[in-house]
């Protein structure tokens, strides 16, 4: 069986516990979420791949992190998360990438990224659920941020937190790689 199959297995198996732990039905899932009910079905049946921005609204829906979609059966709690086992969720053909390096609910889903944008790239992400605070801390290059339609400029050696519940857009204008590492706390579901 393939990673994505394992992951998509996963995704059904987690989407499902956790909607029936906080007494969603499918409808009321869709709706907090911004997706289909046929979408969150074959996502439960394991019959498609939904895009990462699919998968975080989700989420941010149920309240866990990513982590916690993609493997329910959380361990103790001390994880240790090899570097081999980080997940890239996102990437480019120039080279541009993101990798969910760890997540754990705390009380609300609390994730860090690992992120790295070429020249001329931008990921853009969509507001997440009030509440919702991004820390983000640049290793290399020049992070050009843009939240709610104001432009930042975060240099290497730099950090920023932000508000996230807001479209945001994390962008590399310069020359070189941008490298950052990224915490995302999200508030628990009420």
């Amino acid at each position: 069986m393939s990673d994505l199959d394992l992951l998509t297995q996963s995704l059904a198996r987690s989407v499902k516990h956790w909607r029936a732990v906080r007494g969603f039905t499918l409808d009321v899932l869709a709706a907090r979420a911004g997706v289909s009910r046929g979408m969150l079905i074959q996502i439960e049946q394991a019959r498609t791949n939904p895009s990462l921005g699919t998968v975080v609204k989700i989420g941010d829906a149920l309240g866990v992190s990513i982590t916690t979609l993609l493997d329910y059966e959380q361990g103790p709690n001390v994880r240790i998360v090899p570097a081999e086992q980080a997940v890239r969720l996102w990437h480019t053909d120039a080279g541009s990438y993101n990798r969910l390096l760890a997540g754990t609910e705390a009380p609300g889903p609390l994730e860090m990224w690992d992120w790295r944008l070429m020249p001329g790239e931008s990921s853009p992400s969509d507001p997440h659920p009030a509440g919702t605070t991004e820390l983000l801390h640049v290793t290399a290059g020049e992070l050009t941020l843009t939240v709610d339609g104001v432009e930042h400029r975060v240099p290497a050696g730099a950090s920023v937190h932000f508000e996230a519940n807001v479209p945001h857009t994390y962008a590399n204008t310069g020359t070189e790689p941008m490298e950052m590492v990224m915490a995302v706390s999200v508030p628990p579901v009420a």
